[in-house]
């Protein structure tokens, strides 16, 4: 069942409500892989490359900024985006037949 931090009491309750969150965020990553895979295409048709620098900068000040809106470590954050950038450029590079 969902709770709150605030409404857990054990041990066996912070686990199974961080193992539902995880699964939640995999959903949510899932989702997101959707939208890298259709860019792949789209980006094919356009002759658009796999690394647009400008939208990886802006991608990663997004993640920053979203964490310390929520009272995150924005550095962190960003980092951990910096490796979703970085694989999903490798993907898309890939699928546009990028050297």
């Amino acid at each position: 069942m969902a709770k709150t931090a605030a409404d857990c009491t054990t041990m066996a309750e912070i686990r199974e409500n961080i193992d539902r969150v995880d699964k939640a965020l995999m959903a949510l990553f899932e989702e997101r892989w959707s939208f890298i895979r259709r860019a792949a295409e789209i980006k094919a048709g356009l002759g658009i490359p796999a690394d647009v620098p400008a939208r990886v900068k802006e991608v990663r000040d997004n993640a920053n900024r979203n964490a310390q809106a929520h009272g995150l470590d924005g550095d962190f954050y960003e980092e951990i985006w910096a490796q979703l950038i970085e694989h999903a450029i490798a993907y898309e590079k890939t699928q546009l037949g990028e050297g």
